[in-house]
């Protein structure tokens, strides 16, 4: 098995240690800080659109973004370099963080977001756009699947969940996050971003 590549390593090394400081820390203090607040709770700081990308909600959200950045990060950030996955990841945080922003104050939501899945979504539609007929096996469902399939049925699932809402789970985050990923391709491939060229 190769070596994790830089940028991956960091990330998730990153994300591990901030959890470990968040179980540490009394009262949530990281959370109040660091976590993406609702542009209205009175909470929100601008640094929170990229700090909110390294804490976790608990330890099962931890391992699922981390095994998903270790399965698809690495081998993106293989066939990209170093410098333009980093570039990547910022754009699918971002995108995930604003995208975030605007559906808390349509709704008035006043819950704070955490977590690297916006990030994580974003890969996935690189992994779905770069390696489009290679064979992913989810562990939930286990099925068989081709990468863009499997990317346009999470897609499709977190657009429906997120306008059923109430589940606690930023999934027009995540979709943010692919939006994020998807223009960026399209931009570093010198297109307009839905179909026409500049």
């Amino acid at each position: 098995m190769p070596p994790m590549p830089p940028i991956t390593k960091a990330f998730m090394l990153a994300c591990v240690g901030m959890f470990c400081v968040q179980l540490l820390l009394p009262f949530a203090f990281l959370d109040l800080l660091l976590a993406l607040w609702p542009l209205g709770s009175g909470q929100f700081w601008p640094w929170q659109v990229v700090t909110y990308a390294f804490l976790h909600g608990g330890v099962v959200h931890l391992f699922f973004n981390m095994l998903g950045l270790w399965m698809f990060g690495s081998e993106i950030e293989r066939l990209w370099g170093s410098r333009r996955y980093l570039q990547f990841l910022v754009a699918s945080v971002l995108a995930a963080a604003a995208a975030q922003l605007v559906f808390t104050q349509l709704i008035g939501s006043m819950t704070p977001t955490v977590g690297a899945s916006g990030a994580l979504f974003g890969l996935l539609l690189a992994f779905g756009m770069m390696f489009p007929n290679r064979t992913i096996i989810p562990l939930f469902p286990p099925i068989p699947m081709k990468a863009k399939v499997f990317v346009a049925v999470f897609g499709g699932l977190e657009l429906l969940l997120g306008l059923q809402g109430g589940s606690g789970i930023a999934h027009f985050a995540h979709l943010g996050g692919m939006l994020g990923g998807f223009l960026m391709i399209r931009y570093w491939r010198g297109q307009a971003p839905f179909g026409r060229r500049r």
